[in-house]
């Protein structure tokens, strides 16, 4: 080294300043260059350190994209100051990011401070973080995972504020499109055919309005895609990126979740501005450890370190493979024996499916049943009771009781939607009356046509949800002239019961932004809206005792252009609202699952019966690729994998065929919705051994008695198991022969000291 360079160097390292520097944690080790690019992702842990990063492709730090040109822009220089733990990382474009990076015991917190100047950048993107791992990827959270034996890494990332969000900054609405990526997560075992290569997209199947269709696929390599926060390139590797947004401004987006069906084509949509939510303060969590231990070591760490959404069931996290219990799923309308069958299986929730949408409306101020309780919609012999009433019942067994909704679908003749609509709602675009009406005319005058032929929504396009907002009025429409002056087609005034009224000249005109037909037609709530019918479903949850929630119709969540953060906010305020009102974390399932919901959803048992797991046959979906999809989208993310409502007990049912759907839902790690009617359980002459079966199994679970190597075996469809409790805390695993003849003993299994016998204690609710 020259004389001048070397006293240069040693003048940075005295003041602190390095232009290469490496980071570790207790697990994992990183180096950045001098360029502000990661060059090196290395497992510690073993001797000698196995190196995740591709030689071919390092990955930028932080990179800055600019969504009007659509360019990224990626760091050229970088210095450390170790001191105050700031890297400076400056780009071709002239900014210059200040990012803290704090090393911690299990993660690093990465933190960006400032931007400056902008130059146009209205997103930044953590990564893309390219590693050379080619097994299973989590496209939600953003991890890379080697679950082989001879590798057991996982490299990963969290975000650790609201608007941070998984994928990348280009991303249409901030909701990754809802597609199939072509990976095997072993090419030995699933080698590609000749036809496909790794990373190829494909669209969903079916129509593109049923949701069971959309899973066209049972290839072990077609890889349906609920995110982006991960994705393979061409050789299968896998990289992960986070991402942030300027949302002060307002903007225009063509979205569609599902944008390569054309009943699904996209929308322009204008995004609703919001005050004071901006990249700046963007922080995650990034992390590498060994895979096996990964969630309850790692990500639960940084989840409690960082004050991230912790919901629990009998005091457990619910992404604790041990907290995984099934729900009790209603039909038939008659609800004598419910609770006490729930209580007898050992199960904590019951969804009152039967009682069909609940539908928000802030009319009711939270009071479903009426203000005194006055309905009884819970059909019991003895006398019908109050959904208060019920669950009060419910709660002298630590049981507690849930409804399925609409999300934020605004449905007809409810507050906010009509007859009197509010001035709160999503619209898709605003325009001009540009000549006055009085309450009969049909002839509608707009400013500007642009935009206004598209019917409404993204989803299925439903023509009888297309209606523009003139003050107070709904008006129903279908297309637009094609000449000057522009008017509005096929008009319908006063639509959903609205009063039809005189309009001025120059009055706004606001083409909605709605839901889908089949029963969730709805407006759109505006963000502030959105916030409100969150913390209405808290309130309902204070007043009736409510403690368990079906959001169908989550992706109207997205419908409002901000994506994954409009799910985060929504569930955030929701949950706030809870924790103010004294309600403990609400459990919940939902159309849908993404990193806006992640952390506070507890299971995901959407669909159900040969389409999600087919105890009959043995496989994940006998008649579409659901069951296959969604097991591996969930595995992947770290989170319950769901057999959806499934396996109601009737009159030909059996104990041998619970023993197989508990000994797959412990060695997998799902959960299910166990469909209970009375009528029909009463018909089964094994009710009482099937009850006993799947108590036992849930009290093991709950124990956290299954040691990894047996899980692996029970995953296994072909073999048969039957589990015997000897007390509270042991129990005898056998394997059995085909047609529930003869078993063996296989291991005896013992209480997990960390998992204690819970108390059961139950809860009252009072208003």
């Amino acid at each position: 080294m020259k004389p001048q360079l070397l006293l240069c160097a040693a003048l940075a390292y005295g003041l602190g300043v390095f232009a290469q520097f490496d980071f570790h944690t207790d697990y994992f080790k990183i180096h950045i260059d001098a360029k502000g690019w990661i060059t090196s992702m290395k497992n510690i842990t073993v001797q000698p350190n196995r190196e995740f990063s591709p030689v071919d492709q390092p990955s930028p730090f932080l990179s800055l994209y600019d969504s009007k040109k659509m360019v990224y822009y990626q760091p050229v220089k970088a210095s450390y100051n170790k001191g105050n733990k700031t890297l400076l990382l400056s780009y071709t474009n002239g900014s210059v990011a200040a990012i803290t990076l704090a090393p911690q015991k299990k993660y690093f917190k990465l933190t960006l401070q400032s931007l400056s100047p902008r130059n146009g950048i209205d997103a930044v993107q953590w990564g893309a973080y390219h590693t050379n791992i080619t097994n299973l990827f989590g496209e939600i959270i953003g991890v890379s995972r080697d679950t082989s034996a001879a590798v057991n890494y996982a490299i990963g990332m969290l975000a650790l504020n609201d608007n941070t969000l998984g994928g990348t900054a280009e991303t249409i609405g901030d909701a990754a499109p809802f597609q199939y990526i072509i990976h095997t997560p072993d090419v030995n075992r699933f080698p590609l055919p000749g036809h496909l290569h790794e990373g190829q997209v494909f669209t969903l199947g079916g129509n593109g309005v049923s949701d069971v269709a959309f899973y066209a696929h049972k290839e072990p390599y077609y890889r349906i895609m609920y995110g982006n926060a991960a994705m393979v390139d061409d050789k299968g590797r896998i990289s992960i990126a986070y991402q942030s947004r300027d949302r002060t401004f307002a903007r225009q987006v063509y979205f569609s979740l599902i944008p390569n069906m054309a009943v699904n084509t996209p929308n322009h949509l204008n995004v609703q501005p919001l005050p004071g939510v901006d990249y700046i303060g963007s922080s995650i969590a990034l992390w590498g450890s060994a895979d096996s231990t990964a969630l309850m070591d790692v990500v639960r760490t940084i989840v409690r370190s960082e004050g991230l959404p912790y919901p629990t069931i009998n005091g457990k996290w619910v992404k604790d493979p041990a907290a995984y219990v099934p729900d009790a799923i209603t039909s038939g309308g008659l609800y004598d024996s419910i609770i006490s069958y729930t209580n007898r299986l050992g199960f904590k929730a019951i969804s009152l499916y039967d009682q069909g949408f609940l539908r928000p409306n802030r009319g009711n101020e939270g009071y479903i049943d009426g203000k005194n309780f006055e309905r009884k919609p819970v059909k019991l012999t003895a006398g019908n009771r109050s959904h208060r009433e019920f669950a009060e019942m419910a709660a002298k067994y630590g049981i507690t009781i849930g409804r399925t909704t609409i999300t934020n679908s605004l449905a007809p003749g409810t507050k906010d939607a009509s007859p009197i609509p509010g001035d709160s709602l999503c619209y898709q675009q605003k325009r001009l009356l540009a000549k006055s009406i009085n309450s009969t005319d049909t002839v509608i005058i707009v400013d500007d046509p642009e935009y206004l032929e598209e019917i409404a929504s993204w989803e299925g396009h439903c023509a009888n949800l297309n209606m523009i907002k003139i003050g107070k009025e709904l008006i129903h429409y279908l297309g637009v002239s094609a000449k000057a002056p522009y008017r509005l087609l096929n008009v319908k005034r006063g639509y959903w019961g609205t009063q039809p009224t005189n309009h001025q000249f120059n009055d706004t005109i606001y083409k909605l932004q709605v839901t889908i037909n089949y029963g969730y037609d709805g407006l759109i709530p505006n963000m502030q809206l959105q916030d409100k019918i969150a913390e209405y479903y808290a309130d309902v949850c204070f007043i009736n005792g409510l403690r368990y929630y079906d959001f169908d119709g989550q992706e109207f969540l997205f419908n409002n252009g901000h994506g994954y953060y409009s799910a985060k906010r929504f569930f955030r305020k929701m949950f706030e609202r809870a924790a103010a009102l004294g309600v403990p974390s609400i459990r919940f399932t939902g159309a849908t699952l993404s990193e806006g919901s992640w952390h506070y959803q507890s299971i995901w048992n959407v669909g159900g019966g040969k389409n999600l797991y087919d105890v009959d046959t043995r496989e994940w979906g006998s008649t579409t690729s659901q069951g296959k999809d969604l097991r591996d989208v969930t595995y992947g993310n770290f989170f319950p994998v769901g057999m959806g409502g499934n396996f109601p007990i009737k009159a030909n049912s059996t104990v041998e065929q619970y023993e197989h759907i508990q000994a797959i839902s412990v060695g997998i790690g799902t959960t299910y919705s166990l469909y209970l009617n009375q009528k029909d359980v009463e018909s089964c002459p094994q009710k009482d051994a099937i009850f006993k079966t799947i108590r036992t199994w849930e009290n093991a679970r709950a124990a956290n008695a299954f040691p990894g190597w047996v899980k692996k075996e029970l995953a296994d469809p072909s073999q048969n198991f039957r589990l015997e409790e000897v007390d509270a805390g042991n129990w005898n695993l056998y394997k059995v022969n085909a047609g529930g003849a003869g078993k063996r003993f296989f291991v005896a299994l013992k209480r997990d000291k960390a998992y204690p016998l819970s108390t059961g204690r139950a809860t009252v609710y009072r208003n």
